[in-house]
């Protein structure tokens, strides 16, 4: 296929080229994969000035999309890509092979700085999901600090810099920059724009920050040179989204059983017991039960109710056969809705995304934490349903991307199947920017449990 790049898309590709180091923040949709490799085609073979190109991404990305978006373009299916992924010996191989291209899970970062050390390769490195690198504290991101000094050219390719909190954004920036712009360190730079939120006095722990007056300007001015920002509303005109919500009723047994565990964060099922010893522990459970399970405290599962499946089978009916991507929360819900339904399918198999894309699988089941990054599905259909909904916005909004993006043709329907009076509510009124982030749904379940004394 020929690559007629946007006008975005071209302006991107030379930005990539002349910068040593740049944030393409991208929103979801406008083709990050092919502004990059195209940018990477000409650095290797035109320009000469890289010679050794590795992309670090989600597992599934890295199995799937850098390699059949570089088959896919005449420009680039040329280029050579070696996939690092597998057992140790398969990985060392797969680094032995000429390639152009070599593409890593971001899991495997840490073995990967460990196996070359000083004698790091690479030349290039782009990093596809550059929000996953949003912990100093993680191994990930320590390893690849490392052998930043050794990386000539870096991509940083994200729609989400900063899904919770521009306190995300510092360990993303100093891999791009080794901190020129916001500080060496992660305490200097919340010093320097924060203020502590919500805190334990007594444990001098500190849950959020707060950004100072004016800090969240200077934060963007600062980067502003080295960050690319692109909304896909701006750039594209995609067919319209529906979203829609089905709202399921308890019975009057059902509703009690929710009721004495938001109240009592216990319930008791003869020598079952559910306990919930926190906020955060209590939302889950609640969402658990909201889906028809929970579990108990040896990870067994106690049975409440099928509202979910039965509107779920409404839906199947209503879609008339047409194909739908539903994305689910727990193990149970997967399992449950797998036994009810003999057409639907797990994605993870490695030819799923193909046969989804060809129209061949009539139930698509992804966890939004497997299928939220990179994988393009717009092709196998335009219904999701959100079964159980994921409290990060980033997950959601990068989940409900796999079908409302470019070369989608149809309408996108999201249903959302919700159990009325529930957290389910809440959970979607924070995803849709009602309220601000997890904190506020944790209050609003603190909330709860004070007016039950």
């Amino acid at each position: 296929m020929k690559f007629k790049p946007h006008s975005y898309q071209a302006f991107a590709i030379q930005e990539v080229i002349e910068k040593p180091a740049i944030g393409l923040f991208l929103d979801m949709g406008l083709g990050k994969t092919v502004t990059t490799l195209t940018a990477v085609t000409e650095l290797l073979h035109n320009h000469f000035s890289v010679h050794k190109v590795l992309v670090i991404a989600p597992k599934r990305v890295a199995e799937d999309t850098w390699s059949r978006e570089t088959e896919k373009w005449d420009h680039t299916k040329y280029l050579r890509v070696s996939k690092v992924l597998g057992s140790p010996k398969e990985r060392k191989a797969a680094l032995e092979e000429k390639a152009d291209i070599y593409v890593i899970n971001r899991e495997n970062v840490d073995w990967l700085v460990q196996y070359y050390g000083k004698n790091w390769p690479f030349d290039m490195v782009v990093v596809d999901e550059l929000s996953s690198f949003k912990s100093p504290s993680s191994k990930r991101f320590k390893q690849l600090r490392k052998v930043r000094p050794f990386i000539k050219r870096i991509v940083g390719l994200t729609g989400t810099p900063a899904p919770n909190s521009l306190i995300d954004l510092w360990p993303q920036l100093y891999l791009l920059d080794q901190g020129e712009r916001l500080g060496k360190t992660i305490t200097s730079y919340r010093d320097k724009y924060f203020n502590p939120g919500r805190r334990d006095h007594s444990r001098f722990i500190v849950y959020s920050w707060d950004l100072k007056e004016g800090a969240e300007e200077e934060i963007h001015g600062k980067i502003s040179d080295i960050c690319l920002s692109m909304k896909a509303k701006d750039y594209l005109k995609l067919p319209e989204r529906v979203d829609n919500i089905i709202t399921v009723k308890l019975d009057e047994k059902e509703r009690s059983i929710y009721r004495k565990l938001e109240r009592d964060k216990l319930l008791e099922f003869g020598e079952q017991d559910v306990v919930a010893n926190s906020a955060a522990g209590l939302v889950g459970k609640l969402l658990q039960l909201a889906n028809g399970e929970v579990y108990d405290d040896e990870g067994n599962t106690v049975h409440i109710h099928d509202r979910k499946l039965e509107a779920l089978e409404d839906v199947i009916e209503e879609s008339q056969g047409q194909p739908i991507l539903l994305f689910y929360s727990f193990k149970h819900d997967r399992d449950r809705i797998m036994e009810r339904f003999k057409q639907a399918e797990e994605l993870g198999q490695s030819d799923s995304i193909k046969r989804w894309n060809n129209g061949e699988i009539p139930l698509l089941l992804a966890h939004p934490a497997s299928a939220g990054h990179g994988l393009n599905l717009q092709d196998g259909g335009h219904i999701i349903v959100w079964f159980g909904l994921t409290w990060s916005l980033e997950l959601y909004q990068q989940a409900n991307a796999r079908l409302d993006r470019q070369g989608q043709k149809n309408s996108v329907i999201i249903h959302h199947i919700l159990v009325e009076d529930s957290v389910d509510e809440q959970v979607l009124k924070v995803l849709q920017g009602k309220e601000k982030g997890q904190d506020a749904l944790l209050e609003a379940v603190k909330a709860r449990m004070e007016e039950y004394g």
